[in-house]
């Protein structure tokens, strides 16, 4: 293993002592109060994994609450979700994100100048979970509801690197190899075979002058969904309403937070369930971050978007994507992995084609998509967090 550090601090996990973490926490516990929120989308707690993030979470008494951030209309699948919710041993609330009542409140924050009823999806469903847990929660963590390879460690990890009183961070964010153990296989190909090769291949394109860029290379692992952060500053972000809510995240933390406030926390291996690049999820995924990639860097450094310029990134993000392929093949072939070069090339062909596709997005609507931040909805509804939650938890 190796120490180094980046502009992000990393933590790594050596000799970790979980239950000295899990102790401290719950010292903590009157001071800081923690929670978990878990973004779940139909009936997807239903699937093994969930069971085990339940066992996982319920070692963690430290927690004052968790979240179900649910995203359904489907009435049976909320009942459902609230028999589920009588399983975990910490207090857990189903935030039901789609009901009724949530839309005639979202409605009225359109009334006011705040459109949130435009916006679908995970984002969406996040910035109201987030809403209604900073009303409880000094510091939440947040994770997705398919980890195959779950345990408390997780969200204890995490919640410990901000919550301790010797450290100075605001954010965590977690880093791993994303390899699945049993099967001997690499996963991560949008984060491996897109954001890595993209972000070389836009420094090489601006001459290697951009600090956004040099900040987003300081993550071991830029697309993790697993975070910790405090209740108040994730009030002040903007959430991308898309599929690039990650990337969007660590650039609205580039314009709002020192990175001295920011670190990474070493997950171990890491492993949920997968799907092949060419379904529309990752492609989307790519294309809402690469877009959000394109924004920052017109923001921050002024950059012009051309069709030539997007033609000329596209052949340069090439090169650098087959380096990868062949770095990762060795590193596959070193250590016993099944490797398949011939998908891993064709899943690069087609993420290449987001380059021009997003691009040409980008350049029609150069606009943000981004949801309000939270200290601006209140502004325009003092008691917006008050009235969603009574809306979509059922007492």
């Amino acid at each position: 293993m190796e120490f180094d550090q980046e502009k992000i601090t990393r933590i790594h996990e050596v000799c970790t002592d979980f239950n000295a973490m899990e102790a401290k926490l719950e010292d903590l516990k009157s001071v800081h109060p923690c929670g978990v929120i878990i973004p779940v989308l139909g009936d997807a707690f239903r699937k093994p994994t969930f069971g085990k993030i339940i066992e996982g979470l319920n070692e963690c008494q430290y927690l004052k609450k968790v979240f179900i951030a649910l995203s359904t209309v489907n009435d049976g699948d909320y009942d459902r979700a609230m028999q589920m919710s009588h399983k975990f041993e910490v207090p857990c609330e189903i935030v039901w994100c789609n009901k009724p009542e949530v839309e005639v409140i979202l409605k009225g924050l359109k009334s006011k100048g705040l459109d949130v009823t435009i916006s679908k999806g995970k984002g969406k469903d996040l910035w109201i979970a987030t809403g209604i847990a900073s009303l409880d929660l000094h510091a939440f963590a947040l994770h997705d509801a398919d980890i195959v390879t779950y345990s408390g460690s997780i969200p204890t990890k995490l919640l410990y690197s901000i919550v301790e009183p010797r450290l100075d961070f605001s954010f965590a964010k977690g880093y791993y190899a994303r390899i699945n153990l049993d099967k001997k296989k690499m996963y991560g190909r949008v984060c491996r075979l897109f954001i890595s090769p993209i972000i070389d291949a836009l420094q090489k394109k601006l001459g290697h002058r951009s600090d956004f860029l040099r900040y987003l290379k300081s993550f071991s692992y830029a697309l993790s969904g697993e975070i910790a952060i405090y209740s108040d500053l994730a009030l002040n972000l903007r959430i991308p309403g898309g599929w690039g809510l990650e990337m969007g995240m660590l650039a609205e933390l580039y314009r709002n937070v020192s990175t001295k406030r920011i670190c990474e926390v070493d997950l171990g291996f890491f492993d949920h369930y997968h799907k092949r690049v060419s379904q529309g999820s990752l492609i989307k995924t790519a294309q809402d971050c690469f877009i959000t990639l394109l924004r920052t860097l017109t923001e921050t450094e002024g950059i012009d978007i051309s069709e030539p310029f997007l033609l000329s990134l596209q052949v340069t993000y090439l090169r650098f994507a087959q380096d990868r392929i062949r770095q990762y093949n060795a590193d596959a072939i070193c250590n016993g992995l099944h490797f398949d070069r011939h998908e891993e090339e064709s899943s690069v062909e087609a993420l290449s084609q987001v380059i021009m596709d997003a691009g040409r997005q980008y350049m029609s609507t150069p606009t943000s998509a981004q949801l309000p931040d939270w200290l601006r909805t209140i502004s325009a509804m003092p008691d917006a967090r008050e009235q969603l939650r009574d809306a979509a938890i059922e007492k």
